[in-house]
């Protein structure tokens, strides 16, 4: 028999605004946010815990500076009253914020989580998750990365950044899975009153 999998949390990591900005370059996974978006209606249909993450920079020339309007939820993400709200200043979303504490006060052991981008702050994120001892799983087409130039120079399409930082979470500390191998997944969840 499958073990019943309580009260998973859905965890959006930063879907803002300023991801939109040209300035990042070439992205794969374009559908990430109606992914997201589809996720998102399924957990608020099921009455299940949401927690959205923003991050706010430090850095007055950043895109999520919090003056900057890049800083905003994409209204495909953005929350509604009743679900929490955590910002961050750096990668993770575990560090200088309350996450880990509302997460264990609120008997949160299994996280699902899903954002931008998959080699930051997604990431970071799902690896803190997992050694904080966290049943984790990952989304795999309701994240997405950009392009980038490594320390060779070398250019690492935004595929390849992508599925190797998957690579180098599953099994170790996250599970991956599309989004409808999450919603399959949804009946063996319940809810704890």
């Amino acid at each position: 028999m499958t073990k019943k999998l309580t009260n998973p949390a859905l965890m959006i990591i930063d879907v803002q605004k300023g991801f939109d900005e040209e300035k990042w370059g070439e992205r794969n996974h374009l559908q990430a946010e109606n992914n997201i978006g589809q996720l998102l209606a399924l957990w608020r249909s099921k009455k299940l815990p949401v927690i959205h993450i923003q991050h706010l920079s430090q850095n007055p020339n950043s895109c999520f500076y919090p003056d900057h309007p890049g800083v905003a939820f994409k209204e495909i993400a953005a929350p509604i009253e009743g679900e929490k709200v955590i910002q961050k200043y750096v990668n993770s979303a575990f560090i200088g914020t309350n996450l880990q504490e509302y997460m264990n006060k609120n008997k949160l052991e299994n996280v699902v989580i899903v954002g931008l981008t998959t080699p930051h702050c997604v990431s970071t994120t799902a690896r803190m998750s997992g050694n904080l001892g966290f049943n984790t799983f990952l989304v795999s087409d309701a994240t997405a990365a950009f392009g980038m130039t490594g320390p060779d120079n070398i250019y690492y399409s935004p595929d390849e950044v992508h599925y190797i930082s998957l690579a180098t979470l599953h099994r170790e500390f996250a599970t991956v899975l599309s989004t409808k191998e999450i919603v399959k997944l949804i009946p063996s969840f319940f809810r704890v009153r």
